[in-house]
């Protein structure tokens, strides 16, 4: 499990953990991560198992799993507490993390999470087999397409993190990859934790871009359902009712990814969240 420890040069305010997204890896947080460790934090970046520099074993994938892999991660760079930041797919596993470690969390940050809605709801089952053979089928313009898709104004640079999985495809060990990729979507859809947001203890942060509209399974349903999915500004402002002790932070002209599209933001909110008494 490959991860990276950043110490702040000043008096270490506290311990901050980021957990990234499906289609991203830890070093997306760059931006985050030197505006944190200049603000005083130390900052845990885990690349989860099945993603980025980490391993990627044919094994059942589970968000009790990453989320203990990251607290044994923690236990042993003898961190007691954290708060807990976690962006699309990393928002499931910091939920499930505070879930399960209530009295370690001590914030728990929600930027553009998925999961936000059950997508068994809407969306059908499909095989891992074939969700393994759609990563097969993956090309250059899918790619590039369905990441540009997560942006209310897209950039070139932007295109960074597409052009790594384009490069991905190109290596001997790719279906090792494209295995593990099918396998996490396949916990994505079948293990929801919309259910479970009242169950959150430690104080919450949302952050939401209003021009969000990814959802898991939009592509295998009818147009007229894949319209009702993903709707952000109104899932962000139920499950802020659901969370007891939620702030939801709204931030126009930014899709999934605030702290690329709209990082002076994105940053305020967590700094004012992450001091506040």
């Amino acid at each position: 499990m490959a991860f990276m420890d950043v110490r702040p040069s000043g008096e270490e305010k506290g311990a901050v953990v980021l957990f990234h997204g499906k289609n991203f890896f830890g070093a997306y947080w760059k931006e985050t991560i030197a505006v944190l460790t200049k603000a005083g934090y130390r900052v845990i970046v885990p690349d989860q198992i099945g993603f980025g520099k980490s391993s990627k074993p044919d094994i059942h994938y589970s968000f009790h799993l990453l989320a203990e892999n990251t607290k044994r991660l923690l236990d042993s760079l003898g961190i007691r507490r954290a708060a807990v930041v976690g962006h699309s797919m990393g928002g499931m596993v910091a939920t499930r993390f505070a879930l399960m470690y209530p009295e370690f969390t001590t914030k728990l940050v929600l930027e553009d999470p998925i999961g936000l809605e059950d997508y068994k709801e809407k969306a059908p089952y499909v095989s891992t087999e074939k969700l393994y053979e759609a990563q097969l089928a993956q090309t250059e313009e899918k790619i590039s397409g369905y990441m540009r898709a997560y942006y209310a104004n897209p950039k070139p640079e932007y295109d960074e993190y597409a052009r790594v999985q384009v490069r991905q495809m190109a290596s001997g060990e790719y279906r090792r990859l494209a295995w593990s990729a099918a396998l996490t979507t396949q916990m994505i859809y079948e293990q929801p934790v919309a259910h479970e947001f009242a169950l959150v203890k430690p104080p919450t942060l949302l952050v939401i871009g209003q021009q969000d509209r990814t959802a898991i399974g939009k592509d295998r349903v009818a147009p007229e359902v894949a319209a009702t999915m993903g709707n952000y500004p109104e899932l962000g402002r139920k499950v802020a009712k659901q969370i007891p002790n939620a702030k939801l932070v709204e931030i126009d002209q930014c899709g999934h990814i605030p702290h690329f599209e709209q990082p002076e933001k994105w940053h305020r909110a967590l700094l004012e969240f992450l001091g506040a008494k």
